[in-house]
């Protein structure tokens, strides 16, 4: 009108060849669910680890000594969880094989190092001990997300959709096999498993490789002894008397069960468990949940697990909202990574599967697996950020 030219612009995508154009804020009940877990997860691990801190001469008899350091390793983790909610899953991508190079790199490199407790799974960088195999399972992830996607239809496919997979599935078992860590590779196959079935593999190639699966596990359980004397010690912890060969194997689990069965239903109040002087090992890191238990009752039990439900619902919604195809993988593999490892911790501790070392994510105290876990959240914070339409569940 008047002379006037009136143009209207067409809307713009937000997704354009690959890129983001426009990105929104991060997905505030992920996050959080996320600090709440980690607040939660350093108050525990002061109240479950001073008495043992106050009796270790390396601590220097310091009753703060891992809070202090768990504060610091959680301090890390929020800032690399916010700076990494801001990058693309694109640039991600394209860092994958220098990703998946170094995992394997530092999983080569900590078979060299000297074994603590029998075990090869730690590097000592500047008085941390860090852990490859937490590398390794991102790695996995991102390698896996890309090569689905780049697959595509071929999924359903031998060549294309079982072969490369598997060849990089048993090089990553394989090494952590020799270090050993039995755990870390059933947490690692269990996140590939899932990952390829949203992939769209056939059904028959799952079912095969979970029958290979659990042959392995049989085999390991008749061939390797501490794998045997611990899947025996879970038949019957109560069972080894003293002077059996099994009876320093039941005596984590049997006080991890009096922990868990004397908090009752409201438990003996915070800082008021009696199992952490020296009774429980690893009362601050594999079985705090066991502490939990003791000091907040089947209550404080169920509300971790409760917030735990809340945070694998939210970052599986993610990661089905995801704007791509690889992106949306991603957020499954690390969703899958925190659902395994929580439901096996819990497992553990309550001695309905075998012992083995796996971590209680946000809870468990250690400086690798909670710096990597943040960074995880942040990067389905990255997903998140990246989807156009209303994010509620």
């Amino acid at each position: 009108m008047d002379g006037n030219i009136i143009q209207i612009k067409p809307h713009l995508p937000e997704k354009k060849q690959g890129a983001v154009l426009q990105r929104g804020a991060p997905d505030f009940p992920l996050m959080a669910l996320t600090l709440m877990l980690l607040a939660f997860g350093v108050v525990m691990v002061l109240s479950a680890s001073f008495p043992s801190a106050y009796y270790d001469e390396q601590t220097n008899f310091d009753p703060t000594y891992y809070f202090k350091r768990q504060v610091f390793f959680a301090a890390v983790g929020v800032i690399a969880m916010f700076l990494v909610s801001r990058v693309s899953l694109q640039t991600v991508r394209r860092f994958t094989l220098a990703i998946f190079a170094f995992a394997i790199v530092m999983l080569v490199v900590v078979l060299a190092t000297s074994p603590i407790n029998g075990a090869r799974r730690w590097i000592r960088v500047l008085g941390i001990n860090f852990q490859p195999s937490e590398i390794a399972k991102f790695a996995v992830i991102v390698v896996y997300a890309g090569m689905i996607t780049n697959a595509g239809k071929r999924m359903k496919t031998f060549r294309y959709g079982i072969l490369p997979f598997a060849l990089v599935l048993m090089l990553i078992v394989g090494l952590l096999v020799l270090e050993p860590h039995i755990s870390c590779a059933i947490i690692i196959f269990a996140v590939a498993i899932v990952m390829l079935f949203v992939g769209g593999v056939g059904w028959q190639y799952l079912l095969g490789g979970g029958a290979l699966a659990s042959a392995g596990i049989v085999i390991a359980a008749h061939t390797m002894d501490y794998v045997k004397n611990r899947v025996d010690v879970w038949r019957d912890p109560f069972g080894p008397q003293i002077g059996d060969p099994l009876y320093d194997a039941a005596y984590q689990i049997k006080q991890s069960l009096w922990a868990v069965g004397s908090g009752g239903f409201t438990g003996l109040g915070l800082g008021q468990g009696r199992q952490k002087y020296l009774y429980l090992p690893e009362e601050h890191n594999d079985y705090i949940f066991a502490i939990v238990c003791e000091e907040l009752g089947f209550i404080g039990a169920m509300a971790v697990l409760i917030l735990f439900a809340l945070l694998i619902i939210r970052a599986f919604v993610i990661s089905m909202r995801a704007p791509d195809r690889y992106s949306m993988l991603v957020g499954v593999g690390i969703s899958t990574l925190l659902a395994v490892q929580v439901i096996l911790n819990v497992a553990v501790v309550t001695n309905f599967i075998p012992c083995t070392g796996i971590s209680l994510p946000f809870f468990s105290y250690g400086g690798t697996a909670l710096m990597m876990q943040l960074a995880e959240m942040g990067v389905l914070l990255s997903i998140s950020r990246s989807i156009p339409a209303r994010r509620g569940l």
